[in-house]
């Protein structure tokens, strides 16, 4: 690179301070000179006197000799040397240039040079420095003192000097012409020339193909691309980069996913219901049972009354929950990042990698393996509508989530889990809470783009309904939520219910014929639902028990709790399940162990909790909660115990929480059976399957109990109510 203007213009008067004077010998003789040869300064003494004045006698009686010939051969052969000099500088600046602007090409990240000589190019790139081509070059200040001006540019010339090219002096031409410089370097390239070139080529093919090796060494250091390896790898089972068209999208490029594991990455942009079969294999295998006690997935279930499912939710995966995933939420609340919707506003063009890495890492091939060997048979995996389609104004990630979803069903497929599709967040939001995407107001079937918003729903279940009718869905495919959760307590009842009936119908015509259509109760009341779309078969009501989001219901102490679980869900099971007082088929797709609402985030972030009295956020009075709730109703209910680690709870905490767990798969079992929210949690214990089953609080196979609701609940004498 040229040095900066104010180095080179204090280099340049340095030098002509310094300028070594040219000796006369050096310099070719003029007549001038020759004249002035023979005066002094100093008077001549009387013997020089008397020698010219002899001279000047001879000369006046003879021929005048020639006057002193200019010596044309020195002056030839002094120019010669000259131009050789300032060829030599010249290609020493070339070859300077040139390794200067391959190392600023090649270097990550430009750094100061340690010297301006002609050596310092290869130092910088790591050779051994040559031998100085003049020995008589003389160095001050780190920079050769010669051809300052050619360094500096102002040599002029066909190539425009050392910062415009490589090109020589046009002075070269003239002198050529005078015959003064034979040895004028030729339009042709030297051998010395074109090796240093073909170096520098060489040097610039290696790195590439190091670069290429690096990355290749990389993606193929994880996993087998079949399923079988660890996930976060990129194995791309030597697909081309080229066998994918330019401009392709990234979710038809696996060359940008984080992870390639279980995915097919042989190209295709073939659609079915316009989503995409990228990542998909073209054959599937049904054969696979979830452990003994249940039919293989090509087999009937039969009916669900009767053989109720028990299953597990991957939740806070494909649609993010604070409460789960807190990490992803570590911000200043001032900040206002409170949702997937703020996150990514925040994040912007980050959000998709962070997103990514999250969904390669939080759910894996071993998740769904050890779903299997807990003796569970069914998955609920919520995803949202930005896995299918966004829309102006809307900072989510688009479609990377969808193969995902893909891949997850395929690992269910491997160890006979069936699968309930739960679309979790719809467009506008059916509920404003933040798991819907967007904490707030609610946009779904409400204000002035409510009905927009119900078709962009009904739009998306017609592109998932289609998809998911294939053959290969038919028999994984157990289950196909509408909608997670919408508010009927705020939104209007009769345009939720005719919003549901129109999927319904969409996704039946669209061939999800075998699969049971699941919606949410709404919070209306079970026994509200009862002469509620009755004409639809095959279908149903989707209900959530938790005690703790109740004001009047996490006040129960310990044995309340277990009895309640026993008595008052059983009851609400077998009313909602009976077309005579309910619905009909109830399922009850969301419950937990957790008996406090103290888990970070659970109320969404930075509202506190009912359990200490710190519940504020809604501005609404009758749900803050500024009193504590926990069973003492004081001062002493205390969230550090219930949010310890599950190595510090008592023996008899654990009896509980146990017990806890077994009446309420007890009760829900009275109907089609339940699916435990979630799987695992970064930090939340009392909601996580996968830590429940390390702690011993859950039984190790889902259908091998120690507690059924005909047994005696103890007191729980031993432990604090305080949490």
């Amino acid at each position: 690179m040229p040095p900066p203007r104010d180095s080179a213009h204090r280099r340049a008067k340095n030098h002509k301070k310094k300028k070594r004077p040219v000796s006369r010998d050096e310099r070719p003789t003029t007549s001038d000179e020759s004249r002035s040869a023979g005066t002094s300064s100093q008077g001549l003494s009387s013997a020089a006197l008397a020698q010219l004045n002899r001279q000047n006698a001879r000369r006046s009686t003879q021929e005048p000799p020639p006057p002193p010939r200019r010596d044309r051969e020195r002056e030839r052969e002094i120019e010669r040397e000259r131009i050789r000099a300032r060829e030599k500088e010249l290609r020493r600046q070339r070859e300077k240039a040139l390794l200067e602007s391959e190392e600023h090409h090649y270097q990550a990240k430009p750094r100061k040079r340690e010297s301006t000589t002609r050596n310092a190019g290869y130092r910088d790139l790591g050779r051994e420095e040559p031998p100085s081509r003049n020995p008589r070059e003389k160095r001050r200040s780190g920079r050769v003192v010669s051809g300052a001006i050619l360094e500096e540019g102002r040599g002029g010339g066909r190539g425009g000097g050392l910062r415009g090219g490589v090109g020589r002096p046009s002075s070269y031409d003239s002198l050529e012409k005078d015959g003064l410089y034979e040895d004028a370097p030729r339009k042709g390239l030297s051998r010395k020339k074109c090796w240093i070139i073909a170096g520098v080529l060489g040097v610039i093919f290696l790195i590439i193909i190091i670069a290429v090796a690096v990355v290749v060494s990389k993606n193929n250091s994880n996993g087998d691309g079949n399923g079988s390896g660890s996930s976060g790898s990129n194995d791309l089972n030597g697909i081309s980069p080229s066998s994918i068209p330019a401009g392709a999208p990234s979710w038809l490029n696996p060359f940008v996913w984080q992870d390639t594991t279980g995915f097919n990455v042989t190209y295709t942009d073939a659609t079915v219901g316009d989503l995409p079969l990228m990542g998909l294999y073209s054959s599937w295998d049904d054969s696979a049972a979830a452990n003994d006690r249940v039919p293989a997935l090509n087999k009937d279930w039969g009916d669900y009354a009767k053989r109720p499912a028990r299953g597990v939710n991957v939740g806070g995966w494909l649609s993010l929950e604070p409460f789960i995933t807190p990490s992803l939420f570590e911000y200043d609340l001032r900040m206002g990042i409170i949702d997937e919707y703020t996150l990514c506003t925040y994040l912007g063009s980050k959000c998709e990698s962070t997103l990514e890495k999250h969904y390669a890492t939080f759910v894996t091939e071993d998740t769904f393996k050890q779903i299997a060997d807990a003796g569970l048979d069914h998955v609920r995996i919520p995803f949202s509508y930005w896995a299918v389609q966004t829309y102006d104004g809307d900072p989510y990630v688009f479609r990377t989530s969808w193969r995902y979803l893909l891949r997850a069903i395929e690992w269910c497929r491997k160890y006979g889990l069936r699968v309930n599709l739960d679309l979790h967040g719809l467009p506008g939001s059916q509920n404003g809470w933040n798991h819907s995407g967007r904490q707030g107001a609610i946009g779904w079937l409400n204000g002035t783009d409510g009905d927009r918003n119900a078709q962009r729903s009904l739009d998306v279940h017609d592109r998932l309904s289609k998809f998911f009718a294939q053959d290969r869905y038919k028999n994984i495919i157990s289950h196909y939520g509408l909608a997670n959760e919408p508010k009927m307590t705020f939104l209007s009842v009769s345009a939720v219910l005719q919003w549901t009936e129109t999927a319904y119908n969409l996704v039946r015509k669209n061939g999800i014929s075998k699969a049971i259509v699941v919606f949410g109760d709404g919070f209306r009341g079970l026994g509200n639902w009862q002469g509620e779309l009755t004409s639809l078969s095959s279908a149903a009501l989707d209900v959530h028990q938790y005690v703790i989001f109740n004001t009047n219901q996490i006040v129960f102490n310990h044995t309340e709790k277990v009895r309640y679980a026993c008595d008052g869900w059983t009851e609400q099971t077998l009313e909602s399940s009976n077309r005579a007082t309910g619905f009909g088929p109830t399922l009850v797709a969301e419950w937990s162990q957790a008996d406090t609402d103290c888990a970070r985030h659970l109320t969404n972030v930075g509202w506190g909790n009912r359990w200490t009295g710190t519940f504020v956020g809604t501005g609404d009075k009758n749900t803050d909660t500024t009193t504590p709730r926990c069973p003492l109703k004081d001062t002493r209910c205390d969230c550090k115990a219930a949010n310890a680690d599950p190595g510090q709870w008592p023996q008899e905490y654990k009896q509980f929480l146990r017990m806890f767990a077994e009446a309420q798969m007890h009760s829900f079992e009275k109907g089609y059976g339940w699916f435990y929210w979630v799987w695992d949690t970064e930090s939340a214990p009392q909601w996580s399957y996968k830590k429940g089953l390390a702690a011993g609080v859950l039984p190790a196979k889902a259908y091998e109990r120690s507690f059924d609701c005909a047994s005696s609940i103890p007191s729980f004498s031993g432990i604090s109510e305080a949490f």
